[in-house]
């Protein structure tokens, strides 16, 4: 099984290279990407083939609910070698409908580890409770909070130290929130972009202030 995956790089290589002879030997000299990619882990949700770009034009993190956690080291990491090395000017935090992480923490149950990485995402449902009970179809209480996870984080990552010293700086940078469809394969744009410190406080501020919506009986995706 494990042979099976070097036979099929090699077929993948040669077919590139039939197809595109100077594809590897430009990628070679490419990782200048102009966006970082925050997304989920799901073998489902592939970055680079979503936007239709190759892996040198973007810069790619994934995570377990495409969480911007500030206390993690490695998704630290990520950010500050893309803001302040490869000098992206787009973060895209990317959820996806019916993310089993997000699925996890609104259900309730234990599973062990994977606990403690989703808290946020179990903090976000207990926030909002009253308004995700009044959904009473489980597969889109699960679409809605996939939504305001992404937003979460957008205000996550544009609160972020790098991100605002970037900012302070005057370095052109913008932090946006998508969501993508695995049922038609389609983005969704969230409406969340915001480009400077005094947009990003107007994020959270808005966050803070809107009116709980009408409840819901259901959403469709």
């Amino acid at each position: 099984m494990i042979e099976e995956l070097f036979a099929r790089n090699l077929r993948w290589a040669a077919a590139r290279t039939r197809s595109d002879p100077e594809y590897f030997r430009r990628l070679a000299a490419q990782q200048a990407p102009d966006y970082l990619w925050i997304g989920c882990s799901d073998s489902r949700v592939p970055a680079n083939e979503i936007v239709g770009l190759d892996p040198g034009e973007l810069f790619v993190h994934r995570n377990v609910a495409n969480l911007a956690p500030p206390q993690d080291a490695n998704f630290l990491s990520v950010l500050q070698f893309a803001v302040e090395i490869l000098r992206v000017r787009h973060v895209i935090v990317c959820g996806h409908y019916g993310c089993g992480g997000v699925r996890a923490a609104l259900s309730g149950e234990r599973h062990g580890l994977i606990d403690h990485w989703l808290q946020p995402v179990a903090c976000l449902c207990a926030e909002h409770a009253g308004e995700l009970e009044a959904i009473a179809d489980f597969d889109a209480r699960v679409n809605d909070v996939c939504e305001r996870n992404v937003k979460a984080q957008v205000a996550a990552v544009a609160a972020n130290p790098f991100v605002r010293d970037a900012w302070r700086r005057g370095q052109p940078l913008s932090v946006h929130g998508w969501i993508y469809s695995v049922q038609d394969g389609l983005l969704r744009d969230l409406e969340t972009s915001v480009g400077g410190a005094a947009a990003a406080q107007r994020l959270v501020t808005g966050a803070v202030r809107r009116p709980p919506p009408r409840p819901r009986v259901g959403r469709h995706r």
